[in-house]
């Protein structure tokens, strides 16, 4: 099978991986949901996917590279997935995506938080959250200190208490 490309560029290559309408919302729910299972991707996104249009994602994002399956050990049917260190190293790219879309689109004040916060964590909560992943998803020993995406989950929950 040869696959075509339209280009070398680097930009267009990642689109043509990343670029269709839910890749990146579901790498999004496994980074900073912690989203596993086909279940939770399904039910747990405020976007909505339909069922057949994330098992095809899934199976994308795996023959990418940017996921792996295993089976779960707490149901023989069922699957647990997981990014790869190609996926964790997306983790940047969704931080600029997030900052890029709180300072030019309408968003809400529960959702952008955790964009303003990794906004202003920059790099080094980049890479505090990319060895969190690494542990949870790839089995590396759990970094040491205070968790960064617990920090993010506070935040949300603070603003989600004082809008109520």
């Amino acid at each position: 099978m040869v696959e075509t490309r339209r280009s070398g560029c680097p930009i267009n290559l990642t689109l043509e991986v990343l670029g269709d309408k839910w890749s990146l919302i579901v790498i999004r729910d496994m980074m900073f949901g912690g989203r596993r299972r086909f279940r939770e991707l399904l039910t747990q996104s405020e976007e909505g996917i339909a069922s057949n249009i994330l098992a095809d994602r899934l199976k994308s994002l795996m023959a990418a590279g940017i996921i792996a399956k295993a089976g779960d050990p707490s149901h023989k049917q069922k699957a647990i997935y997981s990014l790869t260190e190609k996926g964790i190293d997306l983790l940047p790219v969704l931080a600029q995506m997030g900052a890029w879309g709180r300072k030019y689109l309408p968003v809400t004040e529960e959702l952008a938080i955790r964009a303003e916060l990794l906004e202003r964590g920059g790099p080094m909560l980049w890479a505090r959250l990319m060895d969190e992943l690494r542990s949870v998803h790839l089995g590396a020993p759990k970094p040491r200190g205070p968790s960064g995406f617990a920090r993010l989950q506070k935040a949300y929950e603070e603003v989600v208490a004082r809008k109520r």
